[in-house]
């Protein structure tokens, strides 16, 4: 059995966790397998969305105890290579081409939130639970602090971060680490028809220039930041997309991207 399964159809692509019987908790194989699931969607041209998520009633409960035990007799530069290999999957995710939506369907927790943290959207059903819980074991949330600041903001980021403390779907809803909560029996369907209608009414080199930014300025100075902005804006004026885009505005007709 596949630890990662990867189909696509019709513009999305679908990546699921297939480690249900362990709770779908991270060990060095899945961070990459999941690596290269997502060089996969990012290299075919027929994908514009990806879709994270998981088989079975969690979507990860983060790394794998066994993983850790082994880990501890890891020396400093064996670790260090552990983590950056977990450290350039989320880079992955979170500079990726495509637009990527977590369906997460149960608890998803330390590593596991990590994974829900750098996508672009998450979209939840209300039992599912989101905490990072590594301070309970002399851990550091780490890699994930970095975009969880940029996400959350200093504080809520530090709540959660130093607390370990679980919140559900609804309380990550208002502090906007979860984008949408749904129903069990409506999470799937309420994923797939948004992954469509970006697939269908967004252009795919907006979406991604737009990924690209938002990645970017906020390392900026404002300054540099705008004149990045009015570079990218005028690139994109030039584009055919664009053009395609303007030319359906003007002429009052649909465009299907």
């Amino acid at each position: 059995m596949a630890l990662i399964d990867y189909q696509s159809a019709e513009g999305i692509a679908y990546i699921t966790l297939n480690r249900p019987s362990k709770r779908n908790a991270l060990n060095d194989e899945m961070v990459t397998l999941l690596k290269k699931a997502f060089v996969r969607g990012r290299e075919d041209p027929d994908t514009k969305v990806i879709v994270l998520k998981a088989e079975g009633r969690v979507f990860s409960a983060g790394v794998d105890l066994d993983y850790i035990q082994r880990l501890q007799k890891n020396t400093f530069e064996e670790n260090l290579s552990d983590s950056t290999k977990l450290k350039e999957l989320f880079q992955i995710i979170y500079t990726h081409d495509k637009v990527v939506i977590a369906q997460v369907q149960g608890h998803a927790i330390a590593g596991g939130c990590g994974l829900a943290t750098v996508c672009d959207f998450v979209i939840a059903q209300p039992e599912a639970k989101f905490g990072y819980t590594e301070v309970h074991i002399g851990f550091v949330p780490a890699i994930v602090m970095v975009y969880l600041l940029r996400r959350l903001g200093e504080g809520a980021a530090r709540e959660l971060l130093i607390s370990g403390r679980l919140i559900d779907a609804n309380q990550a809803l208002k502090w906007g680490l979860v984008n949408q909560v749904v129903s069990a029996d409506e999470l799937e369907q309420a994923v797939t028809a948004f992954a469509q209608k970006l697939v269908s009414e967004n252009s795919a080199q907006s979406m991604q220039r737009t990924k690209a930014m938002i990645a970017r300025v906020q390392e900026m100075v404002l300054e540099e930041a705008l004149d990045y902005a009015a570079d990218q804006n005028a690139r994109a004026r030039n584009t055919e997309d664009c053009k395609q885009g303007i030319k359906a505005f003007l002429d009052k007709v649909p465009i299907k991207w």
